[in-house]
C-alpha cells in the first residue's frame, strides 16, 4: 500500500472524502497522482502478464524510496524497459545495464536494474510452465483473509506480510528471482487485486469485489 500516514476527519479514520464528494482509503485521496492509481488501478484484478511483470520490477525498484516516486517515474521505466515486455528485456546485455545507468528519468541502481533483466529471464521460465506468467500468480490469491505476521499491528487495518505473500516470495526466490521479499510480495498482491484491501466504505472496494468476482 502506498504511503504509511493515517488520514483523519472522517467516522472512520481509514477513509476520506474528498472535495469531489468520493470517500476513497485513507491514502487515495492526495496527491492527485494517488488519486488517479488508486481510483483507476490499485486493487483491480490484472491479468496482464506485461503488467504484472512491471509491478513486481518497479516494487523491486521502490525499495527504500517512497512509491509516489516510482510513480511519477513509471512512464520512464516504460519506455526504457520496453513497456515491461519480458520478452524483449531479456534480451538486454551489459551495454544495455550501461545504457540504463545513464537514464535521468529512472532509478539508476545497478542492482536493481540487473535484477530486472534477471527476473525477466526467469518469467520466460514461468511461461513456459504454467503458460503464462498470470496463470502462475493467479493460483496464489488467498481464499480467505489472512492475520498480520512479524511486525506486529500497523497504524492502518491490513497486513504488511501474510502466509501467502511469504509463500510466494520464497517460491519466486526458489525460482531465481531477485529483489522481490514478503513484504514486496504482499504490496503486489494488494496492487495487483489478489485480495481487496480498500476499506470498507471506500469507493471502490465494491468495485474491485464485483471485478474479482466476475474472475
Amino acid at each position: 500500500m502506498p504511503g504509511s500516514k493515517k488520514m483523519s476527519g472522517s467516522k472512520n479514520k481509514y477513509l476520506r472524502t474528498g472535495e469531489d464528494g468520493i470517500t476513497r482509503c485513507w491514502w487515495g485521496s492526495e496527491p492527485l497522482d494517488y488519486r488517479h492509481y488508486h481510483d483507476e488501478e490499485w486493487g483491480r484484478p490484472e491479468t496482464d502478464d506485461f503488467r504484472l511483470f512491471e509491478k513486481i520490477c518497479l516494487e523491486g525498484f521502490q525499495s527504500g524510496l517512497s512509491w509516489l516516486t516510482i510513480l511519477r517515474k513509471r512512464e520512464n521505466f516504460r519506455e526504457a524497459f520496453d513497456d515491461f515486455n519480458f520478452n524483449k528485456v531479456a534480451c538486454f546485455d551489459d551495454k544495455s545495464v550501461t545504457r540504463l545507468l545513464q537514464n535521468e528519468g529512472i532509478v539508476r541502481h545497478r542492482g536493481k536494474i540487473e535484477a530486472t533483466i534477471n527476473n525477466a529471464h526467469r518469467a520466460l521460465e514461468v511461461v513456459d510452465e504454467f503458460g503464462s506468467l498470470a496463470s502462475y500468480i493467479w493460483q496464489w490469491q488467498p481464499t480467505s483473509t489472512e492475520p498480520h505476521i512479524g511486525k506486529g499491528e500497523w497504524d492502518y487495518p491490513h497486513p504488511a506480510i501474510t502466509e501467502t505473500s511469504k509463500g510466494l516470495s520464497k517460491d519466486l526466490k526458489k525460482r531465481g528471482w531477485k529483489f522481490f521479499g514478503p513484504t514486496t510480495a504482499y504490496a503486489f498482491m494488494q496492487a495487483m487485486g489478489l485480495v481487496n484491501d480498500h476499506i470498507e466504505g471506500c469507493v471502490s472496494h465494491k468495485i474491485v469485489e464485483e471485478l474479482s468476482a466476475g474472475l
